[in-house]
């Protein structure tokens, strides 16, 4: 493997950090009482919370629509080849913007003013980066300090841990092996050095001096196998890199929940990880981990029983790693509905009793919201009978939890009133294609495709979910909590696994009889989508009361429908677009940029809008132009008397990724 390091100007970098700690007095009066650290975003989230919250109240709606570009920061060149789909939140610290980039997934130190880059690493991890499951830039990564020395810590494609020198972007010699941990090692399995399935596409999580790191996969809707690698997930010492513990998401023998794994499945039954960014409290001493589903996606008729801790939050010690608490959304899940995103802590006051709470936002459109402390939800939630799976040696469980309160921030289930309906001919036209699919409210299982039908169950939210990701964002001075969602069906159709495939069933659409080589059927009508709009929401959810504040469609209705020749003459209102769409809150607004398609303005530019909302109503407050749509959750911050947003853009196939700042015009 080799490895490049290259600082620009490091004289300057350290320069640079102190500077930006000595700001002049005009900028002290400008710079709100609080924000963060000086104005700075330290975590991926924002805080270990993960409110993706900031008291930053320079711009505001008075302003936003007023914004101008401050610098841009082009990847192109981070890799062998462009990359079309970045996801990094960035950080900023003493002036240094930190981020991952690029397809080999480089990181780079920027200046906080003017994007320059002051260094770069990278890591050509060949093969084994290769045949990595979760490649491309990431999502983010990690910055510590002990008030001496400072570092900067990700997770390379090939499921390595480096740390580096925040000043000199050199990797730390003191920490693991020339300052890298293989993280393929010390997993309490036996795992091919190349060739094993896991990878993690999150930022590290540090809390005081221990580092912890899920673990992610190939997606699971066609796994080649039922065995599979498990997603353990392990604290490390920040100084020294050396392993203090590993939890085993998948029990072993006279482990707490072993018992929920029936007929031997808990030995081959991989998966099971932490993808999704973790969450921690350090008061309390413990990290919350948001654990995704076992092998396969769709199927679990090897793995038969409840299946702990697959979509499950469990409470760990952060010293010891010791399970303090958990809960399980959905037993043995079908439907690929695992936990995608970092839970949120807050303190709110709930029915006047002061409360320390943990919520986690899901894909099917829940928010659930517990006591932090020992477990207990919040609200109360109903376990119902749903129905049982027809499909052969599948024992789903026979009830799930429906969650009572806060009411769902998504659309579930889907009948014919959730099908398009701008118009009677439309409106037909989707119940007839509907008609070869089965319909039924959450829960209902997939089934095995027939070509004369049902074809598939048709879901929703669909398999990536309302939430994902991106997760949602949280207002400690209200109490409000504030996610973006997806309005999309998809179709769980089975076939058999044959040779693709050792499981009896993966996902997938019977063939035409007459044609096998013909495509699956599309849920579209005309190029239209299935359902109804919305496409894209946001909502707002009161936690003090557990009721929905707002609800709004979010991005403007894209140009294939606006402009569609069926729906000529036609009133639409704002559609909302689709996209993986993270939200920020500060003082006084919600931001978050529109995803793709790429619209055409009226002047002809491509491009997508970042927009502004009125926190307490949803009322928008002002737009900029981008020249691509959002694909990265934005964050801000203070710097040289002037605040900040910063956020990863790109769409495929054709616009390359950036990172794009905005600032109000010098006065």
């Amino acid at each position: 493997m080799s490895r490049l390091s290259r600082a620009v100007g490091t004289g300057a970098i350290v320069t640079l950090a102190v500077a930006a700690l000595q700001l002049t007095p005009e900028a002290q009066r400008s710079a709100p009482a609080v924000a963060g650290a000086k104005g700075e975003w330290r975590t991926y989230g924002a805080d270990l919370a993960s409110t993706r919250y900031s008291p930053l109240d320079q711009i505001n709606a008075a302003n936003f629509g007023k914004l101008e570009v401050a610098w841009r920061f082009k990847t192109d060149h981070l890799g062998p080849r462009p990359e079309y789909n970045y996801q990094s939140t960035p950080l900023m610290v003493g002036g240094v913007i930190y981020v991952t980039a690029g397809s080999r997934r480089a990181v780079v130190a920027l200046d906080a003013a003017t994007g320059e880059q002051l260094w770069m690493h990278r890591e050509d991890e060949g093969k084994r980066g290769e045949e990595a499951p979760r490649r491309l830039s990431g999502r983010g990564l990690s910055y510590w300090t002990d008030g001496r020395t400072e570092r900067i810590l990700y997770v390379t494609p090939g499921y390595r841990m480096i740390a580096l020198d925040a000043k000199t972007g050199q990797p730390v010699a003191s920490f693991g092996r020339a300052g890298v941990v293989d993280l393929k090692l010390e997993d309490d399995q036996d795992m091919d050095p190349v060739l094993g399935d896991i990878g993690l596409h999150a930022a590290p999580l540090i809390v005081k001096d221990t580092i912890i790191i899920g673990a992610a996969h190939t997606e699971g809707s066609r796994p080649v196998s039922r065995r599979n690698d498990k997603g353990y997930v392990r604290g490390y010492d920040v100084r020294t890199g050396k392993r203090q513990w590993i939890f085993h998401t998948i029990p072993r023998p006279g482990e707490y929940g072993y018992d929920t794994w029936q007929q031997g499945s808990e030995e081959y039954t991989g998966n099971t990880g932490v993808w999704a960014q973790m969450s921690a409290d350090e008061e309390l001493g413990l990290v919350y981990l948001p654990v995704e589903m076992p092998t396969g996606d769709y199927f679990g008729g090897h793995r038969p029983g409840a299946g702990l801790y697959g979509e499950s939050l469990v409470a760990l010690d952060v010293k010891t790693g010791k399970r303090k608490w958990h809960f399980q959304f959905i037993k043995h899940g079908i439907w690929d509905w695992d936990l995608p995103c970092a839970p949120i802590l807050a303190d709110v006051t709930i029915e006047g009793r002061p409360r320390k709470i943990v919520m986690q936002p899901t894909k099917q459109g829940w928010l659930y919201v517990f006591d932090r402390v020992t477990g207990e939800p919040i609200w109360p939630f109903e376990e119902r009978k749903v129905e049982a799976s027809d499909v052969p040696t599948e024992i789903a469980n026979p009830t799930q939890l429906f969650v009572i309160k806060p009411p769902a921030y998504e659309r579930q289930g889907v009948s014919p009133d959730d099908l398009i309906d701008f118009t009677p001919a439309l409106k037909a036209e989707g119940l007839k294609l509907a008609s070869r699919f089965k319909l039924g409210p959450l829960f209902t299982p997939p089934v095995v495709s027939k070509w004369d039908g049902p074809l598939a169950t048709l879901m929703l939210p669909n398999v990536t979910g309302g939430a994902n990701w991106q997760g949602g964002s949280f207002d400690p001075e209200t109490g409000i909590f504030y996610i973006f969602t997806n309005t999309g069906i998809s179709d769980l159709g089975l076939v058999p696994g044959g040779e693709v495939s050792d499981m009896r069933y993966i996902r997938g659409q019977t063939p035409n009889p007459e044609n096998a080589k013909a495509p699956p059927i599309p849920l579209t009508v005309q190029g239209l989508p299935l359902v109804k709009p919305p496409y894209g929401r946001i909502t707002a959810i009161d936690l003090k009361t557990g009721t929905m504040a707002w609800q709004i469609a979010h991005g403007e209705t894209p140009d294939n429908i606006r402009n569609h020749p069926a729906l000529k003459g036609v009133t639409i209102p704002r559609t909302g677009r689709q996209g993986r769409i993270g939200t920020l809150v500060t003082k006084t607004l919600v931001i978050a940029g529109e995803g793709g398609p790429v619209i055409t303005l009226p002047d002809g530019r491509r491009g997508a809008m970042l927009r502004a909302y009125d926190k307490a109503n949803g009322k928008e407050m002002g737009a900029v132009y981008m020249p691509a749509p959002q694909s990265g959750s934005p964050m801000t911050y203070f710097h040289n008397g002037q605040q900040y947003i910063v956020l990863a853009i790109s769409a495929p196939p054709n616009l390359a990724a950036e990172l794009i700042a905005f600032k109000l015009p010098e006065s």
